[in-house]
This record gives C-alpha cells, sequence and structure tokens, in this order.
C-alpha cells in the first residue's frame, strides 16, 4: 500500500450506498430538487449512451450510482420487482425533504409521523423505484420507553400499513 494515498477518500465514510439506475443522469437531477444533491462527478461509458459512475453528496454522505448494465448482470429496482434496500437521510426537518421529493416525483409511502424511537418519519419510493426513509430525530428515549412505544405500537397494530 502506498502511504501517501489515503485508503478513504476524503468525504466518504466507511460505508457508501451505490445503487443501480435506469437513467442515472435523471435521477441525479431528482436527488438535486428533492434531497439538495451536491453532484461530485459523471463518468459516461466511452460511448457516451450510459453512464457508468457517478456521484453525489446528500449532506455529509457520499453515494455512488450507475446506469443498469444488464451484459453485466445488472439489476435495478424495475428488474427486481421493488427494492429490497432502504436508504435512509436523517435531516433537520423531514416535512420539508418529504415536501420537496414528492413536488420532484416520488411516491410518498407513509407520511412524516411522530415514531415510537423518537423520530419524526417518513417513507417514499423516488421515481426510480428506490426506497427512501426520511427522518428527524425529535426526542431522545430511553430504550425503555422504545420497547414501551413499540408493544404499543404493535398492539394498536399502527405499523401494519408502514
Amino acid at each position: 500500500m502506498n502511504d501517501n494515498v489515503k485508503a478513504i477518500l476524503d468525504g466518504f465514510h466507511t460505508l457508501t450506498p451505490h445503487i443501480a439506475l435506469s437513467d442515472t443522469a435523471a435521477a441525479i437531477e431528482f436527488y438535486k430538487k428533492a434531497f439538495g444533491a451536491v453532484e461530485i462527478c459523471r463518468m459516461p461509458e466511452p460511448n457516451g449512451s450510459r453512464i457508468m459512475h457517478a456521484m453525489v453528496r446528500i449532506g455529509d454522505s457520499m453515494m455512488m450510482m450507475a446506469d443498469i448494465f444488464p451484459e453485466y448482470g445488472g439489476k435495478g429496482p424495475s428488474e427486481l420487482g421493488g427494492s429490497p434496500v432502504v436508504l435512509n437521510i436523517y435531516c433537520d426537518n423531514v416535512d420539508e425533504v418529504v415536501e420537496s421529493a414528492a413536488a420532484n416525483g416520488a411516491k410518498v409511502n407513509m407520511p412524516p409521523t411522530d415514531m415510537f424511537w423518537g423520530d419524526r418519519y417518513a417513507k417514499l419510493t423516488d421515481p426510480f423505484g428506490h426506497e427512501w426513509s426520511i427522518a428527524t430525530h425529535v426526542k431522545d428515549m430511553t430504550e425503555e420507553e422504545m420497547m414501551e412505544g413499540a408493544k404499543k405500537a404493535f398492539a394498536e397494530g399502527c405499523l401494519s400499513e408502514q
């Protein structure tokens, strides 16, 4: 290993999501408008028809993305019948972020709701089939308070639609 090269690039955390998209260029624009993303880079394949690598920063976190390359086994949410992964954003105002995402084409699956674990929380699907949860932490709670809240929530069946 070269001692002059950083093992983890500046601006990155140990874990970085890397998603496959049907239209990365459109997704970048959606993430900019909906989540305030900043485009870091975009690298088209040599013939220019698809994006083989792109990065955006949302808040203090990076996200990598690329167009789907089926010839190399690539699949996105539409090929899988939905996304098995949820990307979570913590933000200062969940209501504003969800409103912005919805105004730019996201489907709100669960509107912002105060949850038993201390977050105001919402769920949505972006126009490309990726699932997102958006949250603002509003109350510090003990483990016991969260467990009591969970018991009540499950007893009332309020999580069955989420």
